[in-house]
């Protein structure tokens, strides 16, 4: 649909204009607009209301993922079992990686209101069901349903966003959830310490309980969505096996070596079973309709490595993120709560250097030495992180800590970026979820190995530590491991030796990544750094952060990047260069005003200026240009466009859409695809006087 099209559909005639909803109005029709802006208003608050109720839904899922790290040694104190420590946080990230693709899929089919209520229940039930576990094995179970209720919340909530609120609004929440993000990240382990500390390690989960009651109510009774059946190709098969093989890999991680010997059948078999499933998922997903993972994928090269770079990051991130609470609560003797503090530097430099560089890249193009950079810091960090003791300082921990996390973040936003850029439009949604999930993947494996190493060291290292020695009564290696609050209590003489054998079997496992991150620094070197298209745009953090893939489709994608640019571009640039574009000299107010003006029928300058953030002088100065020019008449106090104007709001039109157009590059050939035209033809809709713009809702305006 041509500009031109969709300004006449909109009320470009002569006056027509639907449901009297301009904010400058015909003379006599005043107090029509007036009974109208309640309901406005009222619709407007329901969304910001839904998109609250929302927003807790996300702090739900996005909490538990780092809710429980500073948790995790009290959790092995009460029950014991520190050699499954790893899956308490495994298990749940599995569980959400591998429901995310199937819950984006079904709330697509049956409507994502009702999908969205029963992720909130299936979370819910979780949680009440970890806090009354009685032991290590009922825990992690809980949690893995736990995390399936979790991996629709993710999905689900940004999903919604894009039911309720225009691809225009979009990228403006987006932004809070990624922000959502951000905070769970600080705020996860500094809550888990609180209540671990002065609760019980049980409120971790209790906590969801409450908040998730007040989202689900908010969510019946606020969100009104319509119900747009799209029917799908589920890959059940394909997400089924996905899950099976990584299952067996990371039971293979976290079991060889302390439950089944390395050579024992029970491990072979696992290791021959998950090989088996993959091949057989490989061929499921070249057959599928609308596979989960597009095996098509991995004929780009970027995608390839950068999949292959994403594990290792979420390898290291969430396998250090999990084990250095133990390290600062056991060997540093630090509280629950000061540990969420100390980790703090971490994730301060991972947000610091995540956001500076996406937006580097955004508006330089340049993106190839952020991955190198960051993988060579990341391993950096690894090998500081090897270097802690039990005698290191606070200033000498952060310090390792900031260094670490500044390194993942280099890393995290241009893995994601790249991958968008490399592949055609059509996977463009697919591909992104796709690069998430190998990090979330890899996170599973980071926590089960790095679980797996650390089990095994710290027994050799505390056998050796009381060997010789004089142990008191009921003192013993499996004692200590079982319960490291029984470390207090030993005499001084025993006690040093054994923080010493716990500091280096948790400092060991850093080493043994160190390799792994190299692996990954010298595959970035192999990264082909192509052009970005002009919308390709930092994206949020909920892409960054998330341990699980974030499933939108390549419209959302899309959407989401044209809505940032806009923003980043601010109202009056925007009016510049489509008037520049259009080879007009009007001010950029005065576009703005011709643009309204041809869209509702007509407009009022003074009420337009009231109801609206633009001020009365340039609302005024632009009327009076628009009058000079022939292009706009009075009719009583509203101006009303000429055939002239018309002519001058269509090439204007077309102007901004043909801007939207260059900014897609090869993504807008002659075979694209419908719903990007639309996109493309709403979009150039509401940034040329849209619904978001009416000026009695005051809600946007234009920085003439």
């Amino acid at each position: 649909m041509s500009s031109q099209d969709s300004a006449q559909e909109s009320g470009g005639g002569n006056g027509a204009v639907s449901g009297g909803v301009s904010g400058g109005v015909r003379a006599g029709a005043g107090a029509h607009v007036h009974r109208a802006l309640p309901g406005d208003r009222g619709k407007s608050g329901s969304v910001l209301v839904s998109i609250g109720a929302l927003l807790l839904g996300m702090l739900l899922a996005a909490l538990d993922q780092t809710i429980v790290s500073t948790a995790l040694p009290t959790i092995v104190s009460d029950l014991g079992g520190l050699e499954h420590l790893s899956w308490v946080v495994t298990a749940y990230m599995l569980a959400a990686t591998a429901a995310t693709p199937l819950w984006g899929k079904l709330g697509d089919q049956y409507g994502r209101k009702k999908l969205f209520q029963l992720a909130i229940a299936i979370f819910l039930v979780g949680s009440a069901l970890c806090g009354v576990a009685q032991n290590m094995p009922q825990l992690i179970g809980f949690r893995a349903l736990q995390g399936l209720g979790g991996g629709g919340l993710m999905v689900l909530s940004m999903a919604i966003v894009g039911d309720i609120v225009s691809p225009r609004e979009r990228g403006k929440y987006q932004g809070l959830f990624g922000a959502v993000f951000g905070a769970t990240s600080v705020l996860g382990p500094l809550l888990g310490g609180l209540f671990t500390e002065h609760l019980s390690w049980r409120w971790v989960f209790y906590v969801n309980l409450p908040v998730g009651v007040v989202a689900l109510l908010v969510i019946a009774a606020a969100l009104h969505i319509p119900v747009r059946s799209q029917k799908h190709r589920i890959d059940y098969l394909g997400t089924f096996l996905i899950a099976s093989v990584a299952t067996c890999l990371v039971l293979v991680a976290s079991l060889g070596g302390t439950t089944w010997g390395w050579g024992s059948p029970e491990i072979i078999g696992l290791a021959v079973v998950g090989v088996m499933l993959a091949v057989v998922f490989v061929f499921v997903e070249f057959r599928a309709a609308e596979p989960v993972l597009p095996m098509k994928l991995f004929r780009v090269r970027t995608f390839t490595l950068s999949a292959i770079i994403s594990f290792v990051v979420g390898f290291a991130m969430f396998g250090a993120m999990t084990y250095l609470p133990t390290f600062l609560q056991v060997v540093q003797g630090v509280s629950p709560t000061m540990s969420g503090v100390h980790m703090l530097p971490m994730v301060i430099g991972l947000l610091l250097s995540s956001t500076v560089s996406g937006q580097i890249v955004s508006r330089t193009g340049r993106w190839k030495v952020f991955p190198v950079a960051g993988t060579a810091v990341t391993s950096l960090g690894l090998l500081l992180l090897h270097n802690l003791t039990e005698n290191s300082s606070t200033w000498e921990m952060s310090g390792y800590f900031f260094v670490f996390g500044l390194g993942l973040g280099l890393v995290m936003q241009v893995l994601v970026l790249i991958v968008q850029n490399a592949v055609p439009y059509e996977d463009l949604g697919v591909a992104t979820s796709g690069a998430t999930f190998f990090r979330s993947i890899g996170a599973s494996f980071g926590v089960a190995i790095f679980g797996t190493i650390f089990a095994n060291r710290l027994s050799t290292k505390l056998s050796s530590a009381l060997a010789g020695q004089q142990v008191p009564p009921g003192v013993s290696t499996d004692s200590l491991k079982a319960d490291p609050r029984g470390i207090a209590e030993l005499p001084p003489a025993l006690r040093q030796p054994v923080l010493h054998a716990y500091a280096t079997s948790i400092t060991d496992v850093f080493i043994y990544a160190v390799p792994v991150a190299l692996l990954a620094f010298a595959l970035s070197w192999f990264l082909r750094e192509d052009k970005l298209r002009a919308s390709v745009t930092a994206p949020d953090t909920t892409q960054t952060l998330a341990s699980n893939p974030v499933e939108r489709s390549s419209y959302d994608e899309v959407a989401r990047a044209l809505s940032s640019l806009g923003t980043r571009e601010g109202r009056r640039a925007i009016y510049e260069k489509i008037t520049a574009r259009a080879g007009y000299d009007l001010m950029p107010a005065a576009s703005w005003l011709v643009l309204r003006i041809n869209r509702y029928g007509w407009a009022e300058p003074a009420v337009l200026a009231e109801r609206s953030t633009v001020p009365l002088p340039v609302v005024i100065e632009a009327a009076r240009q628009v009058e000079e020019r022939r292009l706009a008449t009075r009719e009583g106090l509203d101006l009303v466009l000429t055939d002239e104007g018309r002519a001058v709001a269509a090439r204007l039109g077309q102007a901004r859409e043909d801007s939207l157009a260059e900014l897609l590059g090869d993504w807008w050939g002659p075979e694209r695809p419908t719903d990007l035209q639309q996109l493309v033809a709403e979009l150039n809709k509401e940034m040329c006087g849209s619904d978001a713009e009416r000026p009695h809702d005051g809600s946007a305006g234009l920085a003439a």
